[in-house]
């Protein structure tokens, strides 16, 4: 298999060829559309000019003239009406002429040869060193009738330059060649090292370093996939940090269920303690149905935004209705409850929403203090509704406060360990905030208390 280093070397040279074909083809109609007939009339007008010269001096000496002539950069053929033939200049490559375009320019006419010399030529049909792409016209010199055929000598114009433009041609191909090999290694290095960093993410090592200073598109893809490296280690770290808490929550409740299980099936307990035990079976088996149904919940919130089903609803009454449910473990703990809950319609999943509060009511009794307070306030602001939750708990730490929506997070979990929970239950609220196009947050000082705060727009 072919490298991409390879691959880009060789579709870069070959881009290269191709325009140059390409560039010729090009010149070539350009030249037979435009510089042809450009070339045919400017060697006409030399050579017109050139007779009415030897016309106009007809003491001259016509050979000697045309000799300086040639020596200036010009192929001469001159034949009389004789047929005397004499050539100035370098020799032509290809001197056939037809006998009949040698009469009409004797009788007159002119020879247009380097317009109408074959079109079935490149550009390079310029250059050809033959007798019949010249231009003739009629020279009359001391009452003698002439036809003059003449060319540029390209050789002597050009001279050593055609050399130099050779050598600059093959240096152009080599350097571009050259300098596509460089740029291609600067491109396609860094891509390289992104496949070997790929391959090693794919291994499960994190840690792996680009260069991230390039500002190109090659920099901010290995920004993005170093930013994707680091949250690929939260989430594996998260992941055994799940792992760990959810098979301790899993277990626990099992072991106590094996436990008094056990302690069932002995015939000394009395009737009382049987009971006692089969309450305690009971708890722990509602906590694992909790949990499960926290998992499949924010699963099913997932992988489909379409179950949220939207209608109005009296978001204060849900709100009194859900804290009269909690009453009695508000009483039990102590906590003083105030709230201000006026009678707001919003449109939104009554059903979702009413887990979210649920969430941050249980958490606030959970959490709370003893004889400590809970406050529940929802405030218009603009074009958004705020339902605030606030206590006088334990606080998070600032360390908490960064991850307290992650999932599977759970806060100080030795502490968190000696109260019923999953850690998932604000990872859920705020995936339900999100699919309302809301979000939720947390203001908290560790031992003073948490306020968290959910906001929704209106509208």
């Amino acid at each position: 298999m072919k490298s991409l280093y390879s691959k880009f070397v060789v579709v870069t040279t070959g881009i290269m060829l191709l325009s140059g074909l390409l560039a010729f083809f090009i010149s070539n109609v350009y030249y037979q559309q435009k510089l042809k007939s450009y070339n045919d009339q400017k060697n006409t007008a030399i050579a017109l000019n050139v007779a009415a010269f030897t016309d106009e001096h007809p003491d001259m000496n016509l050979e000697e003239y045309l000799q300086s002539l040639s020596a200036v950069g010009y192929q001469i053929y001159l034949v009389d009406s004789s047929g005397r033939e004499t050539f100035f200049g370098a020799a032509f490559r290809d001197k056939q002429l037809a006998e009949a375009t040698k009469r009409q320019v004797l009788q007159g006419t002119v020879y247009h040869g380097i317009l109408h010399f074959p079109h079935k030529t490149f550009v390079t049909g310029f250059f050809a060193n033959e007798l019949k792409n010249t231009i003739g016209v009629p020279l009359t010199h001391n009452g003698k009738q002439y036809a003059l055929f003449l060319r540029p000598d390209i050789k002597l114009l050009f001279n050593e330059m055609h050399l130099l433009f050779g050598w600059l041609l093959v240096l152009a191909i080599v350097l571009s060649i050259v300098m596509v090999v460089f740029a291609t290694n600067y491109l396609v290095k860094p891509i390289s090292r992104l496949t070997a960093a790929t391959k090693r993410l794919a291994e499960g090592d994190f840690r792996v370093k680009l260069d991230t200073n390039r500002n190109d598109e090659l920099g901010e893809l290995s920004n993005s996939f170093s930013r994707m490296a680091r949250q690929l280690e939260q989430t594996e770290e998260m992941r055994k940090e799940f792992i760990s808490n959810i098979s301790h929550d899993i277990q626990s409740p099992l072991s106590n269920i094996k436990g008094y299980t056990n302690l069932m099936n002995n015939e000394s307990i009395s009737s009382k303690e049987r009971d006692s035990y089969a309450s305690i079976i009971n708890s722990e088996i509602k906590r694992l149905s909790t949990l499960t149904k926290q998992l499949l919940l924010l699963a099913s919130l997932d992988r489909n935004e379409d179950m949220v089903k939207k209608r109005p609803f009296n978001v204060g009454q849900q709100i009194k209705e859900l804290i009269q449910s909690y009453q009695w473990a508000i009483s039990e703990k102590g906590i003083l409850l105030s709230y201000s809950l006026p009678d707001i319609e919003i449109i939104g999943d009554p059903s979702l929403l009413n887990t979210v509060w649920d969430n941050l009511l249980t958490n606030a009794i959970k959490y709370n203090k003893p004889s400590g307070s809970i406050d529940i306030a929802i405030e218009v602001k603009k074009d958004a509704l705020f339902i605030t939750f606030k206590d006088t708990g334990v606080g998070l730490s600032r360390t908490e406060l960064e991850r307290i929506f992650e999932r599977f997070y759970r806060a100080d979990m030795m502490r968190s360990r000696a109260i019923e929970g999953t850690g998932l239950g604000l990872s859920i609220a705020a995936t339900i905030m999100k699919l309302h196009e809301g979000h939720i947050y947390v203001r908290s000082k560790e031992k003073e208390g948490s306020a968290f705060v959910a906001e929704l727009p209106l509208g």
